[in-house]
């Protein structure tokens, strides 16, 4: 029987299986439903942030963190992960990650909610390509077991404890300690700069095994996505406006000035609903950066990815307007765990996009992504290894989630899903709306999925969509990510997390946590 099965391939899983083995941990399998190296993680563009700089520090990227998230970020996990994010990545370095250089140091990018320059690329906009690469050879040459095309289909539970995961094909494997690291759900949104694989499945699986969820209405929504066709839009970069690039609409106006004195820079949130508000102002389809302004050559020198990309549509950045829209970009809630990635269901943990950690609050800091992969996928590591300093979990209080049977429910087709949500629980939200969404993403959770990979992605992203619709149509306020036009502004009584739980776990008191570790773990 395996020590621990990691289920997924991105930058959080693969670091946590990486600093298991280098723990001592031997008996590993990582299973992940396509490829190795194909998740969200190698499509990231605008880099990894960590206070590396002389006149930077933790405390100032925990302030520029805690600011963007609105009152809602945990401090403890913001502190926890400012404090780590210069030692993992220098653990990048030594696996093989090149970082991008400037008069013999780090090069530093200054992006939107930043206030000084601290995010590292690697290949100008391919950081994420080159970590995922350099991640997965090092799993590869560790001899880590891998098992590619497996889908994950349910969580073992036993005894109030999870035990393995049990496969589509209908295998099960035992564990003593299950990861779950899948990724995020992008794939809810009719427009969305994920890929196909992100479709909420870490999420299903501990919301149907019992585990408790958090901060599930907060999504963030890229400002500038290519305004190509609907569906998987090729992200601009951040670090596109950082540079300097301006938003401009049909008139060649620079417009953000207007929503916010920080403009381009100001938080995703506040540009993307900038961006929105202009496009229903003059009937627009998109608006469009202007990045004309940088010097010869600059512009494929930093974003050759971009550039080739918007060269291949026709458009020569140097020379002509980006067409950019908003688009679904990264789910903030997910599983609750604690700083050490322990979830509410003894055996299991969870790390990365699929984890609720705290640090994102109510709109995640530009760069922390691939960071709190890493923090975290470390720390999940550490504990699992039995580490000394790992204490109890204490759980938050959850509130009941209903999922009702209805006999009428029909399994949803996936582009009905992706519209509900686009229309009813995007950037934009209302409370008429929000009851709509629940209750029609709530028969079509209920229904039972089919046999096929394809058929239960669709239930988990119906089943997340839901659960997400419920927890927006609770929050009676605007916060960050979570704009609701009937609540515009933020109320004091809405400043706290919400946690839900689907009601068909009881977790004992007191049970014993983690593989052989002997950490006491309360309820």
């Amino acid at each position: 029987m395996p020590r621990l099965i990691v289920v997924g391939s991105g930058i959080a899983g693969l670091f946590a299986a990486i600093s298991a083995y280098r723990r001592g941990v031997r008996d590993i399998v990582l299973v992940t439903k396509a490829a190795l190296e194909d998740g969200a993680t190698r499509y990231a563009q605008g880099g990894i942030a960590a206070a590396v700089g002389v006149e930077d520090s933790w405390e100032l990227h925990a302030a520029d963190t805690m600011s963007a998230g609105v009152e809602l970020c945990d401090r403890e996990a913001v502190g926890v992960l400012t404090r780590e994010a210069a030692p993992r990545v220098a653990d990048l370095i030594d696996l093989g990650v090149r970082f991008d250089r400037e008069y013999g140091r780090p090069a530093c990018a200054r992006e939107a909610a930043h206030g000084v320059a601290r995010v590292l690329h690697a290949g100008g906009d391919a950081t994420g390509r080159h970590i995922e690469e350099a991640l997965a050879g090092t799993v590869r040459a560790l001899g880590v077991e891998v098992r590619d095309a497996t889908f994950v289909d349910n969580l073992i539970v036993e005894g109030g404890a999870c035990r393995g995961v049990r496969l589509l094909a209908g295998d099960e494997l035992e564990a003593d300690t299950v990861v779950l690291a899948a990724g995020g759900a992008g794939q809810l949104y009719a427009s969305t700069t994920n890929p196909s694989v992100a479709t909420g499945d870490g999420v299903a699986l501990a919301l149907r095994a019992g585990a408790i969820v958090a901060d599930i209405e907060f999504f963030q929504f890229h400002p500038t996505a290519f305004a190509g066709p609907v569906g998987w839009h090729f992200l601009v970069s951040e670090a596109v406006r950082g540079h300097g690039a301006v938003l401009r609409n049909h008139g060649g106006e620079a417009f953000m000035a207007q929503y916010d004195p920080r403009a381009e820079l100001a938080p995703r949130d506040v540009v993307a609903r900038g961006i929105v508000r202009e496009m229903v102002r003059h009937g627009l389809a998109n608006v469009w950066l202007d990045a004309t302004g940088f010097p010869h050559g600059e512009f494929a020198r930093r974003f050759p990815t971009i550039d080739a990309h918007c060269r291949r549509q026709g458009c020569d950045p140097e020379r002509a307007l980006i067409p950019v829209s908003p688009a679904a970009h990264y789910m903030m809630g997910g599983v609750w765990t604690d700083v050490w990635g322990r979830t509410s269901i003894p055996g299991l943990y969870a790390c990365g996009e699929t984890a609720a950690t705290g640090v994102h609050g109510a709109n995640r800091l530009a760069s922390n992504s691939l960071l709190e992969g890493l923090v975290f996928g470390s720390r999940v590591a550490e504990a699992v290894a039995g580490a000394s300093g790992v204490g109890v979990v204490r759980h938050p209080e959850p509130e009941p989630l209903t999922l009702g049977r209805d006999s009428r429910a029909v399994p949803a087709a996936r582009a009905s899903i992706r519209a509900r949500m686009w229309q009813d629980v995007g950037i934009l939200r209302d409370g008429e709306g929000l009851k709509r969404a629940r209750g029609t993403l709530a028969r079509w959770a209920a229904a039972p999925p089919g046999d096929e990979v394809e058929a239960r992605e669709t239930a988990n992203l119906a089943l997340v969509g839901w659960a997400m619709a419920e927890a927006a149509w609770r929050r009676q306020e605007s916060r960050g990510a979570h704009h609701r036009l009937d609540f515009p502004t933020p109320r004091e009584a809405w400043r706290r997390r919400q946690f839900f739980v689907l009601p068909s776990y009881e977790p004992p008191a007191t049970v014993f946590c983690g593989a052989g570790s002997g950490r006491q773990v309360e309820s």
